[in-house]
């Protein structure tokens, strides 16, 4: 990629952080090399940390994401570990989505969220409810699927739910099914159409894991 792209890239991508409300992108140093985009410079929360590197993926033209964002809570939103374990537990217990079951290791602000759910937005929304929470500098998501009785065909039914989304073209992803386990491979135009191609696949019954093998054309 020349000199003049990358500059295209790191300003697409500036613009984006500037976009975002839950952003303050003058703390924010952005590169660009062959698709390669680097995030340097202080967020005030890991749920802006998390959001600027979301942001930075929706960018046309970015193949990855080098996040580099340090955490610097303000004085008002520094709390001990005591505190802030006891405020995800009561996070989680109120949110009605989320089984009573998911375990919770708070460490230098750091959460780590270990047990098993059900359903794979189970396992997204129980980070997205952790993440939000003053204090937390980080988020380790170790929560796994329960098995579940899988689809006669599981490969048709994700394929079926790649044609249903006008964001994809299902002809570029290919679908291959171990068990509960999902590889999609293939060729994707972009980080939006890479990531709605997961979340299908998570969607059907009987799937435990996603292996994610899709190339950004």
């Amino acid at each position: 990629m020349s000199q003049v792209n990358n500059e295209k890239l790191r300003d697409d991508v500036l613009a984006e952080l500037d976009l975002d409300p839950q952003i303050d992108a003058q703390h924010i140093g952005v590169t660009a090399d062959d698709g390669v985009v680097t995030l340097a410079g202080n967020v005030s929360s890991f749920a802006e940390k998390w959001a600027a590197e979301e942001a930075a993926k929706r960018v046309k033209g970015v193949k990855a994401v080098a996040e580099q964002l340090a955490v610097d809570l303000p004085a008002m939103h520094v709390r001990n570990d005591t505190d802030i374990a006891h405020e995800v537990t009561n996070a989680l217990a109120w949110n009605v989505t989320l089984p009573s079951d998911i375990r919770a290791i708070v460490e230098d602000g750091h959460v780590t969220l270990e047990g098993t759910v059900d359903w794979y937005y189970q396992r997204e929304r129980a980070a997205e409810t952790v993440r939000n929470l003053r204090g937390v500098r980080g988020v380790t998501n170790y929560l796994s699927l329960r098995p579940r009785i899988s689809p006669e065909n599981v490969e048709a039914t994700i394929k079926r739910a790649f044609h249903r989304q006008a964001q994809l073209d299902a002809n570029t992803i290919d679908v291959r099914v171990i068990g509960g386990k999902v590889i999609l491979s293939g060729n994707v135009h972009g980080w939006l159409e890479r990531s709605e191609a997961v979340q299908a696949a998570w969607s059907v019954p009987g799937v435990t894991e996603v292996e994610n093998k899709l190339a950004l054309v």
